[in-house]
């Protein structure tokens, strides 16, 4: 009986141990290397010159260099995925998407659903007409007008602001681009959109029979970077890294490779 209880008591410290050793190899591995959770950011990649999509299918812009500098700064493992407006929007509230990113502009409305980052860009709504239109100074001026919008954005708000929420000229489209090629094509007289980014078709479309009318009776907008809303961990670090990268000029270094005049 005594050799089996030697050999029993041998057996259970083994077991221990080897146990013991596991779980620490395990923890230790654990508390020294988790991994990093890689967050998702969604965009419209059909916005520039914001973001659009490269020759190799990958999304480019300044929102995209944008966040990947925010990124850096803060040590944080991003994915960009072009899913589009909608896709995006609910990516955000389903918890699909972690960041959305894509000139989105910050409302009141959209501010109840979601977080916004500090504003990082200040946009103009530009009207884009043809040279041989009737002159128009602002979106009030349409009224009569075939209208283009990108759906859901703030174009189609201020053209209903001021011609009604019903107005029948008004159509949408899931990308700018959409609009313009109609306009083009005689479909619509105008498209309404972000000033920055009609600047960016025009030249990258070649367009020298349009013109660009600046609204500046509608208010300025400002974009920000969007969040699920309350998730104020991954708000901080977004905020901290733009902050970050104003402060040692990375920022203005983006800024001027899309916009220098």
């Amino acid at each position: 009986m005594g050799k089996k209880f030697l050999f029993t008591l041998i057996a259970c410290l083994l077991a221990f141990g080897l146990s013991a050793c596991g779980s620490k190899e395990s923890n230790g591995g654990n508390a020294a290397g988790a991994e990093k959770k890689k967050l998702i950011v969604a965009t419209d990649a059909a916005f520039p010159p914001f973001e659009s999509m490269s020759p190799t299918g990958e999304p480019e812009g300044f929102d995209i260099d944008l966040i990947k500098a925010i990124a850096k700064a803060q040590n944080m493992e991003i994915e960009v995925k072009h899913t589009g407006w909608d896709p995006m929007m609910a990516g955000l509230k389903n918890g699909s998407v972690d960041i959305a990113i894509a000139g989105i502009t910050i409302t009141d409305d959209r501010k109840k659903v979601f977080d916004f980052t500090t504003p990082y860009f200040t946009a103009e709504q530009g009207i884009l007409v043809k040279k041989n239109a009737p002159a128009v100074k602002t979106v009030a001026d349409l009224k009569g007008k075939k209208i283009g919008v990108q759906s859901g954005t703030t174009g189609q708000l201020l053209v209903e602001e001021k011609l009604g929420k019903g107005y029948s000229g008004l159509k949408g489209y899931e990308e700018v681009a959409g609009a313009i090629e109609d306009m083009r094509n005689g479909r619509i007289d105008v498209v309404v959109a972000d000033n920055a980014v009609v600047k960016k078709f025009m030249e990258k479309l070649k367009l020298d029979d349009v013109n660009i009318i600046e609204d500046t009776s509608a208010k300025q907008e400002q974009y920000g970077i969007a969040v699920k809303k309350g998730n104020k961990e991954l708000l901080d670090k977004l905020n901290k890294g733009l902050a970050a990268i104003k402060e040692n000029g990375e920022f203005d270094q983006i800024y001027n490779k899309y916009f220098k005049k």
